[in-house]
Formats: C-alpha cells, structure tokens, sequence
C-alpha cells in the first residue's frame, strides 16, 4: 500500500501538473470504485482544481464548489468538491499526455479523469477491487475520512510519545495504526524500527526515555530520506513504479538477505496477509521472534536465537 513517503510525492506531481487546470469529463470504468452518491461524480465536471493534499494515506483532490457557491480559500475550504481517492493496496495513479500510450492493459483502469492538457488514470492491478472514490463537500466531511494520527514528520517528542503510549501496543502495531500515527505502514515501520534498534514486539510502555527519542528521530529520519528519494526518482512526473518493495530499503521485504548494519540475515514474522522483517541482532539482541508459519514449516526446530 502506498504510505506517506510515495503519497506525498502523488500529491506533488499532482500539485504541479493539475492544479489550475479545468477537468473536463470523469469516466468510471467500474462502478464499484465510486463509494458515493451524493453529490454524483457528473458534478465534477467542467471544474477546476483548486488544490491537492494528503489526508492520511488518502489524497484528496479540491475542485471548485458547486454552482453558486463560493469557495472560501484557495486550497478548497468551505463548500469545495473533494475527490477522495484511496489507493489501498494495488491502486495507482497514471497521467498522460493526449495521443500518448497508457502502456498497460485497460482491464485495470478503474476511472479516468480528463483535463485539459492529458488524463489521469486510476487503476488497480489484481482481482480484489478494494482502491476507492469519494466525492464529498466540505471541510466537515473531508475531515470524516482523516483517522485522526498525529503526523509525524511533524509531531514534537511529546507529542509523539502521547501518541505511541496512548494504548498499550506493540510498536509494530503502534506505528500502522492510523488513528494514532498518519500515514505509516508496513514497510515504512519496518525501515523506522531497524533505524531505531527497536524490536517490533516490544511493548510501546516498556520504552525508555532514550528509547523513545531514538524512535522519534528515526520515524523523521526515515520518512524524509525515502521522501527525498522517491521526489528524485520521479523527476517531478506522477510517478509510475511505486511499490512497497524498494531496493534500497535495509530490511522489508529482504527476508534471508544480509542486513546492511551488521550482515546478519533478516528475519521475518508472518502474519494475515502480511509480514514484519527485523535484523535479530540490531533489534532483539539476536533472539529469534516467535513466527508460526515458519514454527509449524520446521516442525518445532526452528531455533530461538541467530547461530
């Protein structure tokens, strides 16, 4: 799932590539993607875009208020239009110039937008439709789809800490949980964990003060390196490979590979659809943390600590 790193960058190319720009017709190719029937998507068109921003790992799209009504700043506040797309885990955004190619199957386009000077394209890949559309009206309502987590690029220690201690955690969960982190996900929680030294198990009360700045500093840290990453990789344009597996990155998605701290193979917890990756000795001293898929694979062998 996009997280806040590659949001913030959709939200900078779309800022400048559509804003100002007058859309021109919306065409839905599912009619499961729009979760909203009032006021209908055909309202959208011949507005302009005001404005773009990231709420949560939403982004949400500001156009002109409805006939009549006057907007009353320009980022879109008052009455304004906001499309609100969630990419969930396989949605993407795609923009291209009149008369040039999509260059992927139109199977997987949920709906495009036109403009003025090239389309935008929300697509899917995969077969369970879970990426989403709203149109709402109004601060009030763009404001009912924000969880509510403190923004961490932004939040000061104490803020911070009031957040991660809320609820008793771990600080795995503490960190994906949007109501009380924005924006973060599985892997970036990995990545902050692993800079941070800090297991992913370990309880969000049980840190120490010191502890607890080395997590802040490390969540700031990470989230603006792989923002600055991901800006130059895209060049300013919408970018087209975002994914949740990056080269570069020290421990998501690496599972066996040798750590870039220590060498040490890195480590992985499953669970549902997902998993955790950690380096057993930067994070838990070298102890092995307990994974029942790969418990019941070994039939109970599996060792408890790195050998």
């Amino acid at each position: 799932m996009p997280e806040l790193p590659d949001v913030v960058v959709y939200v900078d190319a779309l800022k400048a590539s559509l804003v100002g720009r007058r859309l021109v017709a919306v065409r839905l190719r599912s009619p499961f993607v729009l979760r909203t029937v009032d006021p209908p998507i055909e309202s959208l068109s011949g507005q302009l875009l005001r404005g773009v921003r990231r709420v949560g790992k939403r982004i949400a799209l500001a156009f002109d208020p409805p006939t009549g009504v006057a907007a009353t700043r320009p980022e879109g506040g008052g009455d304004a239009l906001f499309l609100v797309m969630h990419l969930m885990i396989a949605g993407r955004l795609r923009f291209r110039a009149p008369g040039q190619r999509l260059g992927i199957g139109s199977k997987i386009v949920l709906a495009a937008f036109e403009f003025e000077h090239g389309t935008l394209y929300f697509t899917e890949a995969g077969s369970k439709k879970r990426a989403s559309l709203r149109l709402v009206v109004g601060e009030a309502a763009l404001g009912s789809l924000d969880p509510g987590g403190v923004e961490p690029l932004d939040a000061t220690p104490e803020e911070f800490r009031r957040a991660l201690t809320r609820e008793s955690h771990t600080l795995k969960r503490a960190l994906t949980d949007p109501h009380l982190f924005s924006g973060i996900g599985n892997a970036y929680s990995d990545e902050i964990l692993h800079a941070a030294r800090l297991s992913p198990l370990t309880l969000t009360g049980a840190l120490s003060e010191e502890e607890l700045g080395r997590l802040h500093d490390a969540t700031r840290a990470t989230l603006a390196h792989w923002i600055d990453r991901l800006r130059q990789e895209a060049g300013g344009g919408v970018p087209e490979k975002v994914t949740a597996f990056r080269g570069g990155m020290a421990v998501h998605g690496r599972f066996g590979q040798p750590c870039p701290a220590c060498g040490s193979p890195v480590q992985r917890i499953v669970y549902a659809d997902n998993e955790c990756n950690y380096c057993a000795t930067c994070q838990t001293g070298g102890r092995l943390l307990a994974d029942r898929a790969l418990s019941r694979l070994l039939k109970g062998e599996r060792p408890k600590r790195l050998t």
